[in-house]
């Protein structure tokens, strides 16, 4: 039995302090950092305390000749990801992959064929589908509390001005990262399609760049959503709120309940209505909000403790790549409805965000 498994980052910018620290809290065994600048990987070395001996690495592909790390996160630019990925699976290493998994199907399709060639585990940074009030609103849809669903809806409505995308030039790109349904809103946009069942049937869409001239991308999506199993979704997406994020919200109706989940990163249950009265709405909400730091949340370290796990015992992670595709097909599905005026069907077999480039061009 595996006792302690060997860790490397790749990629020390804005996310990776919460993936450092769930690493340390799981017990792993840090060995290598990688990053294209040098005082990224130091300055994460003194905050976090990490140990002197890590070996710093500014080129991933000479990591993975001189490391052979059991679990490998990867936390660079979106548009970077899916190549990184097909490196590491290669060299044999299991992943946790920030979102988006990849910017494109094709390149998720072949990082979950080339995974499963390997054997080795792949999860999309999905963290919050381990909120306690996911967990919980999660929990009643599969014991079927919700009756027949009816519809769901995700918001987010935040800011992000200037200095925000001025800070990595890659930001709000079609090439590296995508709008704010891509980046910003594919959580709440992944939790959404998870809860509601998954299979979609097809999706009406539209997009635009209202308040972001100076980024490619948009920064404010709505969307209409028909599942498989009769029922509906509602998307919006935005950073133009005026002077600072005001909100993330998840609404579950069914025939026989009505749920919120808000907060900045959907940790509080604010809504807990059942016909079937079998537990008391008060306590829910109180036993099932946190109240993180930032739109972060909690839930780096319970998935970082599921996938150690799953290599342990050679399960499928809780949040699998497959999961991870499932996001990003909606986005994209989204995005093409939008450029191209009509609805789009689902399965899609082929997308990627560098099919926009120009979208938004003035």
């Amino acid at each position: 039995m595996i006792l302690s498994l060997e860790y490397a980052l790749i990629g020390c910018g804005r996310i990776s302090p919460n993936h450092i620290v769930a690493a340390v809290e799981n017990n792993l065994e840090f060995a290598a950092l990688c990053d294209i600048e040098t005082e990224n990987m130091e300055d994460k070395i003194l905050k976090f305390n990490l140990p002197e001996k890590i070996r710093k690495y500014r080129d991933y592909k000479e990591l993975l000749e001189k490391e052979k790390p059991a679990l490998v996160a990867i936390c660079t630019e979106s548009g970077k990801h899916g190549q990184i990925a097909l490196d590491c699976i290669d060299a044999g290493c299991n992943l946790i992959i920030e979102k988006p998994m990849t910017l494109s199907l094709g390149e998720a399709d072949r990082i979950i064929g080339r995974a499963g060639e390997k054997g080795v585990k792949v999860s999309p940074c999905h963290q919050n589908r381990f909120n306690k009030s996911i967990l919980k609103i999660r929990e009643a849809v599969e014991k079927k509390r919700f009756g027949r669903l009816f519809y769901g809806a995700a918001h987010v409505r935040w800011n992000r001005g200037y200095e925000y995308y001025s800070r990595a030039k890659w930001r709000g790109t079609w090439e590296q990262d995508g709008g704010t349904l891509m980046n910003q809103c594919i959580h709440n946009i992944d939790l959404l399609r998870w809860i509601m069942g998954n299979d979609i049937v097809e999706v009406a869409g539209m997009t635009d760049n209202l308040n972001h001239s100076y980024i490619e991308a948009e920064d404010f999506g709505i969307a209409l959503i028909k599942f498989s199993n009769g029922s509906y979704g509602i998307i919006e997406g935005t950073t133009d709120v005026y002077p600072q994020n005001l909100e993330e919200t998840l609404y579950i109706f069914g025939e026989k309940g009505t749920v919120k989940a808000g907060g900045q990163s959907v940790n509080f249950i604010e809504e807990w209505r059942f016909a079937d009265l079998l537990d008391d709405p008060e306590e829910v909400i109180a036993n099932y909000s946190e109240n993180p730091p930032n739109v972060y949340g909690f839930g780096h370290k319970p998935l970082y403790a599921d996938v150690i796990e799953a290599i342990k015992n050679d399960r499928e992670p809780y949040v699998t790549a497959e999961d991870g595709r499932r996001a990003l097909e909606l986005v994209l599905a989204i995005y093409k409805s939008a450029a191209e005026g009509r609805k789009v069907k689902l399965p899609m077999e082929k997308c990627a965000a560098l099919d926009f480039k120009g979208r938004f061009d003035r």
